[in-house]
């Protein structure tokens, strides 16, 4: 008993005189700190004191304090190194936007639009979940915040479509699942069983083929010419019941033309990706639950905000940043090393003596609009009339989606997303005024689940990431990765390292910012264990 007091007075000691980087680094010396392969897996070994020459560690100044920045100091702070994060806005996290009662963002144009959500509600205006392969829940583990299901697909909704074939109609999800898997299987049986296919299938593989797609696409026999027909999978025009109500099943199903026409299939061929796939997750509270973690553990007093850098400059010494900040008046810090982790596009617009190549490579990087609305219910019809628990309405209307929240079921009040754009949709959102986005979005919306869409609405807030001041796009897409400029930017400018969602694969995904902030904090402690 007497040694766990002693180790814990201990540990308390060196870090409150040494700081988290040191007392991080005693804990692993000691055993008692997380192994870094199951904190970080295998592609990522943290930077460690004890690897870095001389008593005084590097100072690093971080521009940016998203989910890039944030880990790029979270990192660099557990091995010691000094880290002071600039953030030109008036919060952290970037696109990480949890959007509450009371929350304002200005647009470029100078329109200001505040949120007047109940107590309790919220919209993540920008990323919205998590799939389970991706390392962000990895530091949601790490730093100790909550998850929750997030229902990325759901039977209950409904796939729309408003132009082509089936116009103005909505069916359920299982519904068009079950007859495009149904007529998928109808044509792929009967192909196998003339033979189509015997140059690839021996006997016994014909048969087994046979069996699945029977199973599959609840297709009828051989004896029935492996016809579909429908059945309950597509639901229930009355759901049964006891005694004597068996239901009353959907049914007939449209014609295969009509199904094929329709395109619903390409609604739900997105849930095969394995960043879409179910089961996902989302921080309980509002994404935003992340950047609290990240900047308590990175320290709040080392975070400025209102702090636009202007210029930065890298020389054999370190680098000197100038920034404005709330006074609108040019501050100047410098440091040993920086991490630059805005938009390729704000980066190009700082003075910089990077050189040509930097230049020519932070101007690949093509931007996106995206914008999302929340709007604001003082009932959760969704759940009460339409059995609508999460998941998404995917419609060829101008919305694109409609998000049912994954939260707060059976709550009085619910926020859900009444659109969730990207491209030139967003871009045509982004010009309105917020109000007339509302308008549109509720119209479009009321097409799908009518009158009850209008009713007990309350309250509104929508984003245009675009026309967003210091942000201004959704997320940057690389038009080739093979000409050198990404692969450049991957690499240290001098003294200064860039990281972003955009020099990762994973673009748009804060995993991706994660895993490009841990490859820049790689770099930099390799380049100072080289000097």
């Amino acid at each position: 008993m007497r040694s766990e007091v002693t180790r814990r007075d201990l540990l308390r000691t060196i870090g409150a005189t040494g700081g988290a980087g040191v007392l991080f680094e005693t804990m692993t010396a000691l055993g008692l700190a997380p192994d870094h392969a199951d904190r970080h897996g295998p592609d990522f070994h943290p930077p460690r004191r004890a690897e870095v020459a001389g008593d005084d560690m590097p100072t690093v100044l971080v521009i940016g304090a998203g989910v890039a920045g944030l880990t790029a100091a979270y990192e660099l702070g557990k091995a010691g190194y000094d880290c002071r994060v600039l953030e030109a806005r008036h919060r952290s996290g970037g696109r990480n936007l949890t959007v509450r009662g009371g929350d304002e963002e200005r647009d470029l144009d100078g329109r200001t639009h505040r949120a007047e959500f109940a107590d309790g509600q919220y919209m993540n205006a920008g990323p919205g979940r998590i799939a389970q392969s991706m390392v962000t829940l990895d530091y949601c583990r790490e730093l100790g915040v909550p998850v929750e299901p997030f229902a990325n697909q759901n039977a209950n909704a409904y796939v729309h479509r408003e132009n082509g074939a089936g116009r103005g109609t909505a069916v359920r999800f299982r519904t068009a699942k079950a007859d495009v898997y149904g007529y998928v299987a109808e044509l792929l049986a009967k192909a196998t069983d003339q033979g189509a296919l015997d140059d690839v299938l021996t006997a016994e593989d014909r048969e087994r083929v046979l069996s699945f797609l029977e199973g599959f696409g609840a297709i009828g026999g051989r004896a029935d010419g492996w016809a579909y027909r429908g059945g309950s999978r597509r639901g229930y025009a009355e759901e049964p019941g006891a005694g004597e109500r068996p239901g009353v099943v959907l049914g007939p199903p449209p014609t295969l033309s009509e199904v094929f026409a329709s395109q619903v299939g390409r609604a739900f061929s997105f849930e095969f990706g394995v960043d879409q796939a179910m089961m996902m997750f989302q921080p309980v509270g509002g994404m935003d639950a992340i950047v609290t973690a990240l900047e308590r553990a990175v320290g709040v007093h080392r975070v400025t905000h209102h702090a636009e850098v202007r210029a930065l400059t890298t020389g054999a010494d370190g680098v000197r940043v100038v920034y404005r900040d709330a006074r609108g008046r040019d501050q100047v810090a410098t440091a040993d090393y920086c991490v630059a982790t805005l938009p390729p596009r704000l980066l190009a617009r700082l003075d910089h003596n990077l050189g040509p190549e930097v230049s020519a490579a932070l101007a690949q990087p093509r931007p996106t609009a995206s914008g999302k609305i929340g709007l604001e219910y003082q009932g959760r019809w969704w759940e009460q009339e339409e059995r609508l628990y999460g998941g998404i309405t995917q419609t060829d209307l101008d919305i694109t989606q409609i998000w049912y929240p994954s939260h707060g079921h059976h709550e009085a009040r619910g926020v859900l997303i009444g659109y969730y754009v990207s491209g030139q949709r967003a871009v045509e959102f982004g010009r309105l005024s917020p109000a007339e986005r509302l308008s549109r979005a509720v119209r479009a919306g009321s097409r799908i689940h009518g009158a009850r869409y209008r009713r007990g609405l309350t309250s509104s807030f929508s984003i245009a990431w675009e026309r967003t001041p210091h942000i201004e796009e959704g997320w940057a897409s690389w038009p080739s990765r093979s000409s050198g400029h990404y692969a450049l930017l991957t690499r240290p400018a001098g003294r200064v390292h860039f990281a972003g969602d955009w020099l990762s694969y994973l673009v748009a995904w804060q995993a991706g910012a994660f895993l490009s902030a841990r490859d820049a904090v790689t770099n930099l402690h390799q380049q100072v264990r080289a000097t």
